[in-house]
């Protein structure tokens, strides 16, 4: 693991070609082509990154957990997971991963989950599926496009009886995960707004995307 770190660690900011800071709360989302880098980087520490992937041809074909897990026989995500597609095709392989805990079971955070898990009151407060509903909007998908998504950084353990609870995160500032496209690959991005568990520190805090060409 510690070389993969200290490979990354040291690729430059300033040569890549895409730099995005998003800011608390907020969506994105971008284009990787094939050989491209991406680094998803926990600017401030303890802040979930909910993200999705889609073929960037063919909306249709998107990122899936239930083939990510069983492609790897783990229920996280890690250095050298295949990061799978609906289709059983590869999107993306993890390279870097300097926090080392990625959940792909829990979900993105909704008004209607919020509501049941935290009261009434917490009815309107936003959530990652509006995060992910805009900006997939902004591609001509709809809600029947967001599907289980990867929650980086994310600390959900998973009990042997199979239950499952959303902890402290254990990512410090700075922590990135870092994947290689293996097809060209639309990222989008919620960066998670939620206040009433501990999968922010209760503090949701800026996050920062960078994007570098792959080495000929």
């Amino acid at each position: 693991m510690s070389d993969f770190i200290q490979t990354s660690a040291a690729r430059s900011a300033e040569t890549a070609v895409q730099d995005h800071f998003i800011a608390a709360e907020a969506p994105w989302s971008g284009l990787v082509r094939k050989g491209q880098t991406i680094r998803i980087e926990d600017s401030y520490g303890q802040q979930a990154i909910d993200t999705l992937f889609y073929r960037a041809d063919d909306f249709s074909e998107r990122y899936s957990n239930q083939d990510t897990m069983r492609m790897q026989g783990a229920a996280y995500v890690g250095i050298g997971t295949k990061i799978m597609s609906s289709e059983g095709n590869v999107m993306l392989t993890m390279t870097a991963d300097s926090c080392g805990r990625h959940d792909t079971s829990a979900g993105a955070c909704s008004c209607e989950s919020n509501t049941v898990r935290f009261g009434h009151g917490t009815k309107y407060l936003h959530a990652c599926r509006d995060n992910f509903l805009l900006e997939v909007s902004k591609h001509g998908m709809g809600k029947r496009d967001i599907v289980p998504n990867i929650n980086f950084f994310m600390n959900v353990p998973i009990q042997p009886t199979g239950e499952m609870t959303i902890v402290d995160g254990i990512s410090a500032p700075g922590d990135y995960v870092e994947l290689v496209a293996e097809m060209d690959v639309l990222c989008v991005i919620s960066n998670c707004p939620q206040i009433n568990n501990p999968c922010n520190g209760f503090d949701p805090t800026p996050i920062r995307v960078l994007i570098w060409d792959g080495e000929d």
